[in-house]
């Protein structure tokens, strides 16, 4: 943070078709401002830009799509095979890369506004909730909208429009933490529930986060292309027909929004 962009250098045009104007605008509207900060809700990334004049109040936005990753890289180091976006900087220092394999994620440009809860964000991230580990989430207000929607709790948990960070691998970790079956009605979730698996939530993703996350191949890396190692530590996911750690019941594997379920049939019973 409080580097000076020297170029961006556009390598595919899927990787900023979120930005109408083109690659030519993009990298003119970026070049020789300064990156103030680093924010992300969801799998919306964001730096606020800064010159101390008409660039306040935008951002360079990313969406991480399925493949996206953002690099920092040594200034010279061989280009990635995906690599789509190239951020120099005017210190000459690492760069900022930009690698995504499916081109289903991509960058843009574009301003900053208040949220419903008047947080600023950029204009395509206003309907996203509140991360999970956010000590501002509000707790009352995501209860409510699962009381009022009547869907299934995994799929609710999933939404990002009530709450965003927990994706399918920490819902099915939570759920099992909290014991409850991914498919229990939210119109019948009461309070005890929904402040359990919230914190359980946030346990698991606390526990990833300190090592790394979760990474199954080498598309999940962070900053430094590092993989994560929490994929030792998963009670439920990926564990069909391996005994529960908690009750030695097989973990079972259901099919669910064109992905999979696991969960322990036993400690986790479907609602009647």
């Amino acid at each position: 943070m409080g580097r000076t962009v020297a170029t961006a250098e556009v390598l595919h045009p899927r990787a900023i078709r979120r930005h109408a104007e083109g690659p030519g605008d993009f990298s003119a509207r970026v070049r020789g401002l300064t990156l103030l900060s680093a924010e992300r809700r969801g799998k919306f990334l964001w730096l606020p830009l800064g010159a101390g004049g008409s660039a306040d109040g935008y951002a360079v936005t990313g969406h991480l799509g399925m493949s996206g990753q953002l690099l920092v890289q040594p200034s010279g180091t061989p280009d990635e095979k995906h690599l789509r976006i190239r951020f120099t900087f005017t210190d000459d220092g690492p760069e900022l890369r930009f690698v995504d394999q499916r081109t289903f994620g991509g960058m843009t440009v574009e301003a900053l506004e208040k949220d419903r809860h008047g947080v600023v964000v950029p204009s395509s991230v206003v309907h996203i909730a509140r991360d999970a580990l956010d000590p501002e989430f509000d707790v009352d207000y995501f209860h409510s909208e699962l009381r009022r929607r009547d869907t299934g709790l995994k799929r609710a948990l999933l939404d990002q429009t009530r709450v965003s960070g927990i994706g399918n691998i920490y819902a099915d970790e939570a759920l099992w933490s909290a014991r409850l079956h991914y498919d229990k009605p939210t119109s019948k979730m009461r309070r005890p529930d929904t402040d359990r698996v919230l914190g359980a939530a946030r346990e698991v993703m606390t526990a990833a986060l300190a090592v790394g996350g979760t990474s199954f191949d080498s598309l999940y890396v962070d900053v430094n292309g590092d993989s994560g190692y929490f994929a030792r530590s998963l009670h439920a996911y990926g564990r069909e027909g391996e005994p529960c750690n908690r009750c030695g019941t097989a973990i079972k594997r259901e099919s669910f929004m064109n992905r999979s379920s696991f969960f322990c049939p036993k400690c986790q019973r479907p609602a009647r």
